[in-house]
């Protein structure tokens, strides 16, 4: 299968019920199709994937192992869609959702999909035909299809191009899934022959780009060459948004509590407590048992209000009676920190872990100030219900290796065990 080519909804739909019914006769009554239409979408989808997906036996279609690869992957992307074709008809008070669970034909074309998911992207028709080669009357044509199949808007004009309807962001949640879950499907078939490939989209929060993720995407490179990462390092929400839609693999850094009851699942690999950091030669920095009435009058670099860490931060002077002091500099950026603590006599509160290499390297310091109870936790988030491709489960596990690894450097005086 070509690397940019995804495989065709109808003929993985086929698939799916042939090895559900166990002959192609069966699918096909099921279908509402020839018999020879579906071993034509059969041969079609081994074809493309290049491995046979059945034994035919007397006793029937049996799946091979790449046919049990393609389709368990392939019932996620099913099911996908036949959840959203589900709320279409429910949206519409004259019409039912199926009552076998079949799939509606205007969902089952993989590119109608794709130029949709385009289109929302792109925002302009003319620059979404160009990104898949395809004319603009195409473009409008499978927009229109979609539209009169789920039976409402999907965009509407504006001044800043075309924009999705209430209802449209909701049925692209479900086609983004269902094309990145579809887009794995080589990935899974070329993984049962020990080759590890495909991209990895990682959510990159501030408290693993550091040191975790770098070693662990270094070491995953290394041993699969096939391997590509690219980093998202968006706001917190925006990739929360990433990996409900299946476009970011899995999140790495501080978790937010706030989540743990929602459609992510939390992994834990470590905690840390906050730090106070200044330059190596900084008046305050060998002075022992610091206490937080003696820095309240510093100038203070601190992340942004209301931000979990400025919160523990805050709560922590509180605690003590003492009123939190206001920041000089709100930054996440961990250049402007550096830059900030390596010429003036400014303190940062920030993660250990974010800036280990300058104070390895004697460029800063961390000021001897117990800073109890702001542990923060770390760790990975995924949505639930979508196990990770070959490529991620590699870097995942990786991951987990450096973590505990990080944890026992020497550096970790501010890691909670």
């Amino acid at each position: 299968m070509d690397k940019t080519e995804l495989p065709n909804l109808a003929c993985l739909y086929a698939v799916q019920r042939v090895a559900e019914t166990g002959s192609v006769s069966r699918a096909a009554a099921t279908l509402f199709r020839a018999q020879s239409a579906v071993t034509r979408a059969v041969q079609e989808l081994e074809t493309a994937i290049g491995e046979a997906l059945f034994d035919r036996k007397p006793s029937g279609m049996l799946p091979t192992p790449v046919g049990r690869a393609v389709l368990k992957r392939g019932e996620r992307v099913i099911a996908e869609l036949g959840a959203l074709a589900q709320w279409c008809a429910l949206r519409q008070s004259h019409r039912r959702a199926s009552a076998d669970g079949g799939l509606p034909a205007y969902l089952l074309n993989t590119r109608r999909l794709q130029l949709f998911s385009t289109l929302a992207r792109r925002r302009h028709m003319p620059s979404a035909a160009r990104a898949l080669g395809v004319t603009q009357p195409a473009v409008s044509s499978a927009i229109r299809t979609l539209e009169s199949g789920a039976g409402f808007s999907l965009f509407h004009r504006h001044p800043r191009g075309l924009l999705l309807t209430t209802d449209g962001e909701t049925f692209l949640l479900h086609v983004r899934r269902a094309l990145n879950e579809l887009r794995h499907i080589a990935e899974d078939v070329a993984a049962l022959h020990g080759s590890i490939q495909g991209v990895v989209t990682v959510g990159a929060l501030p408290l693993g780009r550091t040191l975790m993720l770098p070693e662990a995407v270094a070491r995953v490179v290394t041993r699969f060459p096939k391997v590509r990462v690219i980093t998202d390092e968006s706001a917190y929400e925006a990739l929360v948004a990433g990996v409900r839609a299946g476009d970011i693999d899995f999140i790495l850094g501080a978790l937010r509590g706030s989540d743990l009851a929602s459609d992510l699942e939390n992994e834990r690999l470590m905690s840390e407590n906050l730090v106070v950091l200044a330059r190596h030669d900084h008046p305050l920095a060998k002075v022992r048992n610091l206490g937080l009435a003696t820095i309240a009058a510093a100038q203070w670099i601190l992340p942004r209000g209301n931000s979990p860490a400025r919160v523990l931060f805050e709560s922590l002077f509180r605690r003590m009676k003492l009123k939190p002091p206001m920041p000089t500099v709100e930054s996440a950026d961990l250049a402007v920190i550096r830059g900030l603590l390596l010429h003036t006599d400014m303190l940062a509160l920030i993660s250990a872990q974010q800036l280990y290499y300058e104070c390895e390297a004697g460029l800063l310091a961390l000021l001897d100030l117990p800073m109890r109870e702001t542990a923060r936790d770390i760790g990975l988030m995924m949505r639930a219900g979508s196990p990770p491709s070959p490529a991620a489960r590699a870097l995942i596990d990786a991951i987990r290796v450096v973590a505990t690894e990080v944890s026992r450097r020497p550096h970790a005086a501010a890691v909670v065990e």
